[in-house]
């Protein structure tokens, strides 16, 4: 008799491949769906993270239109080449739908290795009118799970190659970015999904299942709150919509009694 049963084995495989992003939604989906926008408007662009797709900023984003901005969430590749090469695709593609729209000013609304784009595209170019930028979960100084699982085939084989330049070395990508100088607001989870139970003992101190919350803190930010989420789920809660929309707003996170 093997030590574990198969059903377990094909569950934590299934981790395995979806570590970063942590949950599959089988499917394709449009690239982007923009709110139509009106004269003077602010835009956020928003990016979703590693092996997810734009539907999972949905809730986001419809909440973000509802407030007065228009949006654009984008659908990207993610696992299909390095973060630099995918910001340099993807960003400029949002920012022309923005000119579009005549935005005046320009936020991002990140989850998980989307704020790594957003980071790495404004060390290469500067946007005129940008404005702030809310990271939920980002692995800003990396994550031990990429140190630990990096050489593992199914890691490597589902994740593609940004999966790879998101650990914590000082020659990975996330401590080679350096500090921000714009205004970035960070909001971390500090509770795992109960499938994640078994990563989360790979990560030293609190964290989200995926990244502990001390490493999605980055030299420079504006702001810093926690709130009890998981990384797959945290985009979309409602006190993580809030504490965004008060953060484009006013630059800094609503602190609760």
């Amino acid at each position: 008799m093997p030590s574990h049963p198969r059903g377990f084995r094909l569950f934590r495989l299934a981790n395995l491949l979806v570590v970063t992003g942590a949950l599959i939604f089988p499917g394709t989906s449009a690239r982007v769906a923009a709110s139509p926008p009106s004269s003077g408007q602010e835009s956020v662009i928003l990016l979703h993270g590693l092996a997810r797709t734009r539907r999972s900023m949905a809730a986001l984003a419809e909440a973000l239109t509802a407030a007065g901005y228009h949006t654009v969430n984008l659908g990207y590749p993610s696992r299909t080449a390095t973060v630099e090469a995918l910001a340099m695709q993807t960003i400029p593609a949002a920012l022309d739908l923005c000119s579009a729209a005549e935005a005046t000013r320009i936020h991002f609304v990140t989850h998980s290795m989307g704020g790594l784009l957003v980071r790495y595209y404004l060390t290469r170019r500067a946007i005129e009118n940008l404005g702030r930028v809310v990271m939920l979960a980002p692995p800003n100084q990396g994550s031990e799970l990429c140190d630990a699982l990096r050489e593992n085939f199914f890691y490597r084989w589902y994740n593609g190659p940004a999966a790879l330049q998101l650990g914590t070395g000082p020659n990975d990508l996330p401590a080679r970015l350096g500090p921000v100088d714009y205004p970035v607001g960070v909001i971390a989870g500090n509770v795992h999904s109960f499938f994640d139970a078994w990563l989360s003992k790979r990560i030293p101190g609190e964290d989200d299942g995926k990244v502990s919350v001390e490493r999605t803190k980055v030299a420079g930010m504006a702001d810093f709150v926690v709130l009890p989420y998981t990384h797959p789920f945290i985009m979309g809660e409602d006190k993580t919509i809030g504490q965004t929309i008060h953060f484009l707003r006013h630059g800094v996170f609503r602190r609760l009694p």
